[in-house]
């Protein structure tokens, strides 16, 4: 398993509207994969691995690059510079975090706090309140030089290492570098194999402020099968019911059948399902009650597509601690390369 690639897939700065980095790592590391790369005006990266035939099948793998961020919104007077957000962030886990702020002239690094007074001299009722991401504020300890340095719409991400703790990995980005990961080691376990196919891997753009690249990217290409690649809620930890647990971790990868986004085709899941328990891959189906994935675009562009998810379970998911077990993606790597080694 290449840990190396995707800790440098998770540690490379990119949030909606940013990923050029992601996308410049990724166009390094898939030369001689494809037959067709190009970038479209939105930013996602489109890769065609051309297939044999007068019609080969489309296939199409939807593997977002953004991760939830932030963009400077204003700099104070004394360099204290406020954000919006660009993704979904609790608030509770925000607080004292290190971040990355990145410019086009070089990145600063900084610390998150929200405002208000410390525990030394915060009364009771003080400590009681959560603030509003929008509370929170980066200090780059650079004061009134921060102006200087920093542009309305600089983009902000929290400063985290990917680790490996006994047989999970653990890193910010996971969300959906795991993605971007699964796509490119595919085509290269694929080999020579699955030419019936015309497969496409987008990488795509801003999907966590709402599926925008996919959505391009799949009018584009105007895919037969879309396989929206994610990750999912692993709520297998203390103080989740059971009936919410929706993967648990070390049973296989996710079978995704149904989001807020997207009902996956039935005849589909039924195809995948069979060729795991032929290929003895472990999985489990899963659902979720509100959330979407790029597998959504993907069905319902131009005249729609047979979709599907591959997706990952992931927990403390839009953390700095998001955790995955390492035998759950081995088996969602396996599932797409024993599915396109059909065509």
């Amino acid at each position: 398993m290449n840990i190396a690639l995707l800790k440098a897939l998770c540690e490379t700065p990119g949030v909606p509207g940013n990923e050029h980095r992601v996308r410049d790592l990724i166009t390094s590391e898939i030369e001689g994969l494809f037959d067709e790369v190009r970038t479209d005006p939105m930013g996602s990266l489109l890769c065609k691995r051309n297939g044999t035939g007068d019609t080969p099948t489309k296939i199409m793998l939807l593997c977002h690059m953004d991760e939830i961020g932030f963009l400077v919104s204003h700099i104070s007077k004394d360099g204290f510079l406020y954000l919006n957000p660009v993704g979904g962030f609790d608030a509770r886990n925000l607080f004292s975090r290190r971040v990355r702020v990145c410019t086009d002239d070089g990145d600063y690094l900084g610390v998150m706090n929200p405002g208000g007074k410390p525990v030394h001299i915060a009364s009771p009722e003080d400590r009681k309140k959560v603030p509003q991401v929008t509370d929170f504020f980066v200090d780059l300890g650079l004061g009134k030089k921060a102006h200087d340095v920093i542009k309305v719409g600089d983009f902000v991400v929290m400063e985290e290492p990917l680790i490996e703790i006994g047989d999970k990995i653990v890193s910010k980005a996971l969300d959906n570098r795991i993605a971007c990961w699964l796509g490119i080691e595919a085509i290269r376990a694929l080999g020579d194999a699955g030419r019936g196919a015309e497969i496409h891997v987008a990488f795509t753009c801003q999907e966590e402020v709402g599926l925008r690249g996919a959505r391009t990217s799949a009018f584009a290409i105007k895919p037969d099968v879309g396989i929206g690649i994610d990750v999912t809620l692993s709520c297998d930890t203390p103080g989740v019911p059971e009936k919410d647990v929706t993967t648990k971790q070390g049973e296989g990868f996710g079978l995704h059948v149904r989001d807020s986004s997207f009902i996956a085709d039935r005849a589909l899941v039924k195809e995948i399902e069979e060729i795991a328990i032929a290929e003895e891959i472990p999985y489990q189906r899963t659902m979720l009650a509100a959330g979407g994935q790029d597998g959504a675009a993907a069905q319902q562009a131009a005249a729609g597509a047979r979709a599907v998810g591959i997706v990952v379970g992931t927990r403390y998911i839009h953390t700095v601690t998001e955790m995955i077990e390492k035998s759950d993606l081995q088996a969602a790597l396996d599932i797409l390369v024993a599915y396109l080694k059909k065509f």
